[in-house]
């Protein structure tokens, strides 16, 4: 899923150092939205953080698939729903100080019910909440996720300029 190396770098000052380095192939995340306005969220497990989080749904990008391909292969597999529209919102880097990782953030609207196909290690439950919800959530802190939180602000600021 992920190589951990140490690289030796000449960085742009001249200056020679070794870096821990993580090279990922990437992840893709689904903001979904249902006929009523609700956004989809998953409370899942994470043990690497302790515990359970708000995120929106997404996952890493299988070799050789495209980052759409994969979004729409989590939302399906996490949710249980497909899209039928889906607009790209922004990529990013997740953890650009020791990490590649570049993170495809896409809408998803026109919504259809689909059979889940979760992994057995996967701990979730789908929630859905109105746009105000969600962005209460983040304000109070209880949304901790960085692509959660990109996601509802980039979602925050469409509403906004309608």
């Amino acid at each position: 899923m992920i190589d951990l190396s140490i690289e030796s770098v000449v960085l742009p000052s001249g200056v020679s150092t070794e870096l821990e380095l993580i090279r990922h192939p990437g992840g893709a995340v689904a903001l979904a939205l249902n006929a009523t306005g609700n956004i989809c969220l998953i409370k899942q497990y994470r043990h690497a953080v302790g515990g359970w989080i708000w995120e929106l749904p997404g996952g890493r990008i299988e070799p050789d698939e495209a980052p759409l391909l994969s979004a729409q292969r989590e939302l399906r597999e996490e949710v249980g729903v497909e899209a039928a529209n889906w607009q790209p919102l922004i990529n990013f880097w997740s953890t650009p100080g020791f990490c590649n990782e570049m993170l495809y953030l896409f809408s998803a609207k026109e919504l259809t019910k689909v059979p889940l196909q979760r992994d057995a290690d996967e701990l979730m439950e789908v929630h859905w909440f109105s746009v105000s919800e969600a962005l209460k959530m983040c304000d109070s802190g209880e949304i901790t996720d960085a692509k959660t939180l990109l996601g509802l602000y980039k979602l925050a600021r469409a509403v906004e300029r309608q």
